[in-house]
């Protein structure tokens, strides 16, 4: 056996004392620093601390303890004999295990109130250099990030004398990752309280745990993985509450119908297919809500997926009937809505919590050797223009209102047709304006005489807007900003309709 001195320096105590226990009925001898071997003593184990082996206390109220020669010399020495040999002529003993954690940083800053002085205090500094050391050198040196590592490595070094290459390998893998995953959150800490108005930092970190390893990507044929900002996270910070692990899709589609139904006050259904809202409903209730949602397009809604920005009551579970739906998630489902759903064993239900808390600082998306970053589509601006000779009904204002806030989760170009409180047609990611008015205009079928119309951008053309008046719509909402605008604003005039300028578009690509 070849592990004859361990290093135990942890701030997570979890675990250690039934390490060090092990290790010592093997023979090793325990090397431990400050809180660590009080710890252990307490526990009963022989330790020899750090200050033994250095010949050097520990100074700056512990700042400084185990970044000594004769700690890292130890850990960092080849087995070979020019090596040892030096090793052996300071009287320094090699390290063979290390088992350090660090200082829980991202814990702290998590907190309310901290200060910059106490969230500094807790940078670690000897257990980064220990954990790199050890890494660094898994050729000859085991090293323990993790308290869920211990028991298999205590067991292999019981059952099979020493620890394999294979083991010490994939350890020093995940102390690294363990090492930039501590260090990205420092200097994300940092860029907020030193650079807070830095639109885009130069080095992009992303401390990312991998959550869970999903079944396929988009396709079967496609490998996927999810991943989060905390190793404890969950889908989309979600609870699962029924039905089997979420897919990649799932998890896409879930996304895209939470965004849309947190930015409604009323009780709002949102039920999304392939990316997309194919049925939009506010009311009163969220089961008054629902039916219109349905209506809009009741054959797109057939395995889709529903998000809802009040908790899932019986009544709306009800409303569901026989429909087929992939997955709902809400802030909270009722005992009644629960027992309703519970046959239905295909569909998921994801507890989300409060919808005023869905939004996030960064959207982010990969391309080709790189990655775009931008602010979410946040806008609120309300202040409409009237370019129409006709000014819009009170009643039109709020159909206008509720379809420009559910257009800009329509993938571009996108129309979207709305009576009331919900839509009636929606014309989704048409390369042509025209064309997704074309669909919306189908997709309505008689809903759209008397609907209103909102488009994520400008009509280039005034041949939409003729579509839009021939199909019977009263009223449009868009951005404006064409070079023919005029040619636009007469088409609205010559079919009677209303027409709002935002002067902001909302595309999504």
């Amino acid at each position: 056996m070849t592990t004859q001195r361990a290093l135990l320096s942890v701030a997570d105590k979890s675990g250690i004392a039934e390490l060090a226990e092990g290790v010592a009925e093997l023979g090793v001898e325990i090397v431990s620093s400050g809180g660590t071997a009080r710890f252990l003593r307490e526990a009963g184990l022989t330790v020899r601390t750090v200050e033994e082996v250095t010949g050097f206390p520990e100074i700056l109220g512990g700042r400084v303890k185990t970044l000594h020669p004769a700690v890292h010399g130890g850990i960092l020495a080849r087995r070979e004999p020019d090596h040892l040999a030096e090793l052996a002529a300071h009287g320094i003993g090699t390290v063979d295990l290390v088992a350090v954690n660090l200082y829980p940083f991202a814990q702290t800053i998590a907190q309310p109130g901290v200060t910059l002085a106490e969230a500094v205090e807790q940078i670690d500094i000897g257990g980064v250099a220990l954990l790199r050391a050890a890494a660094k050198n898994f050729a000859a040196v085991t090293v323990l990030c993790d308290p869920a590592d211990y028991g298999a490595t205590l067991s292999e070094l019981r059952q099979e004398g020493d620890v394999s290459l294979a083991t010490r390998q994939r350890l020093a893998l995940k102390a690294f990752r363990h090492t930039a995953r501590y260090d990205a959150s420092i200097a994300r800490y940092l860029t907020a309280r030193f650079a807070p108005d830095e639109p885009f930092p130069a080095e992009l970190l992303l401390p990312l745990h991998r959550l869970q390893t999903l079944r396929y990507g988009e396709n079967p044929h496609q490998r996927a993985a999810l991943y989060g900002p905390t190793p404890d996270g969950t889908p989309l910070g979600g609870r699962l509450l029924q039905g089997k692990p979420l897919s990649y899709n799932n998890i896409l589609d879930l996304d895209a119908a939470w965004r849309a139904a947190s930015d409604f006050a009323d009780p709002t259904v949102v039920i999304v297919k392939h990316n997309n809202p194919c049925g939009v409903g506010s009311a009163a209730t969220l089961a008054e809500a629902f039916a219109p949602a349905l209506a809009s397009d009741p054959v797109s809604a057939f395995g889709s997926v529903i998000a809802a920005n009040r908790t899932f009551d019986a009544e709306t579970a009800a409303a569901l009937g026989e429909l087929f739906v992939e997955a709902i998630a809400a802030p909270g489902f009722t005992p009644e809505a629960r027992s309703s759903l519970a046959d239905r064993a295909n569909c998921r239900l994801l507890e989300m919590g409060d919808p005023s808390e869905a939004t996030q600082a960064w959207e982010m998306r990969s391309v080709r050797e790189g990655m775009l970053l931008q602010e979410p589509d946040a806008l609120e601006h309300r202040e409409w223009r009237v370019v129409s000779a006709r000014q819009p009904t009170d009643q039109e204002r709020e159909s206008l209102d509720f379809a420009w806030r559910v257009v800009k989760h329509v993938r571009s170009n996108a129309i979207l047709l709305t009576r009331g409180r919900a839509t009636v047609g929606v014309g989704a990611g048409q390369m042509s304006r025209v064309d997704a008015v074309q669909l919306a205009v189908l997709k309505a079928g008689a809903q759209a005489a008397g609907s209103v119309l909102a488009s994520d951008a400008f009509f280039p053309f005034p041949d939409g807007v003729e579509q839009a008046a021939r199909a019977g719509v009263t009223a449009i909402i868009q951005p404006g900003g064409s070079v023919r605008d005029e040619a636009v604003i007469a088409a609205a005039d010559a079919g009677g309709m209303a027409m709002l300028f935002t002067g902001a578009r909302h595309f999504k690509h």
